[in-house]
């Protein structure tokens, strides 16, 4: 657990939140991360949000909190010019006026198995569950090789960088023996060997997997526990599927639930005034796959897993078609689905900033969503 011996800046807070959600897992249309802000500025306290509006950010200022961390960015495509002319331009302008810095984890939270999706999950009270569709081309390895007698320590250290984390297994490698040749030539300092002289060395080679995202992290801890003073390795890319990073989610239920208690469990857990559906499942619900915001993309996954029901929200009107008794669509509302992920985010913050000085995370309490039903 990181310690702070004076108030943390913007970026201590946000090397919290990429701990929890990489930046590397936002889709390549987001806009995530440090938006509005000076990395360096001292946080007087996080206000976290699913939105940004100019009430947000006057709620910000009014709990003394300079920092607004939100689900969705409200930047998400280039400003051009800030004369208060659109609504993203005003809120902008608010928050430098009123030295806010904005932060948003949009994608990057959907993508990791334990965030918005899981989040959803929980709320309907799903077990087994699982990425709906696994992230591909996120995963490398790292091969190295070392002598014998430090293979232990090499390890360990990139281990401790966060190497060998695959699912719910950490501490994953793979090693052989084998002899490796080298000859040091002057200006060298060998760990072992001569100068000018071949040297045969009793090594291992050491495999660890890693995520891309923390391949310099890993290769450091690597080099600097090894003794050589040229380390050779190689890092090779991967295109295998990401057990617990991807879009969506599906879980399933022990005992089936039959459609009118599934969407009165809906409409509690996410204070949904209405669910937009498909003709209900002929029978009770026993698998249910999920995806928080925008999820029509994802039908054909769900339909592959042979989900009872979709969950997602943002369906247009002719994507509703098509899916006659094979699977039944619900749609609950983007502001819905994703709702609670402010709750969740505040938890987790506060269970983070541990060490911080009188530091507040709050709950915003402005309705955002623009949505009303009557």
């Amino acid at each position: 657990m990181t310690k702070f011996l004076t108030m943390p800046c913007i970026s201590d807070i946000a090397q919290l939140l990429e701990a929890i959600a990489p930046p590397a897992l936002q889709e390549d249309y987001d806009n995530s991360g440090l938006l509005v802000g000076e990395p360096n500025t001292e946080v007087t306290g996080v206000l976290v949000s699913l939105d940004v509006t100019e009430e947000v950010v006057k709620e910000a200022v009014a709990k003394g909190c300079n920092l607004i961390v939100s689900h969705h960015p409200i930047v998400f495509r280039p400003l051009k010019r800030f004369t208060g002319k659109s609504q993203v331009e005003r809120t902008v302008m608010a928050a430098l006026r009123a030295g806010v810095g904005l932060y948003a984890i949009h994608t990057n939270l959907d993508n990791v198995a334990h965030g918005v999706n899981a989040m959803m999950a929980s709320k309907l009270g799903l077990d087994d569950f699982e990425v709906l569709r696994p992230a591909q081309s996120t995963m490398a390895k790292i091969v190295t090789y070392v002598p014998l007698g430090d293979l232990d320590a090499v390890r360990d250290a990139m281990f401790k960088a966060g190497g060998g984390h695959i699912g719910d297994y950490d501490e994953c490698s793979f090693s052989a023996e084998g002899s490796g040749s080298f000859r040091a030539l002057d200006g060298a300092n060998p760990h072992v060997g001569e100068i000018g002289e071949r040297h045969l060395e009793s090594e291992a080679r050491l495999e660890v997997v890693v995520e891309r995202w923390n391949i310099g992290r890993v290769r450091s801890a690597m080099q600097a526990a090894h003794p050589y003073e040229e380390v050779a390795h190689d890092i090779l890319m991967m295109d295998n599927l990401h057990p617990t990073a991807g879009s969506g989610g599906i879980g399933s239920y022990d005992e089936p639930m039959e459609w009118p208690a599934f969407v009165d469990l809906v409409k509690t857990a996410f204070g949904a005034p209405i669910v937009r559906h498909t003709l209900p499942p002929r029978g009770p619900i026993k698998t249910v796959a999920l995806c928080g915001g925008t999820g029509s993309f994802l039908l054909p996954d769900a339909l592959r897993a042979q989900a009872d029901v979709f969950l997602s929200s943002d369906f247009k009107y002719h994507e509703f078609f098509g899916t006659e008794e094979r699977i039944t669509i619900a749609d609950i509302g983007h502001a819905e689905a994703e709702g609670g992920i402010s709750e969740w985010l505040v938890d987790q913050l506060i269970v983070l900033k541990e060490g911080f000085p009188n530091f507040a995370v709050l709950l915003s309490e402005v309705r955002t969503n623009p949505i009303h039903v009557s």
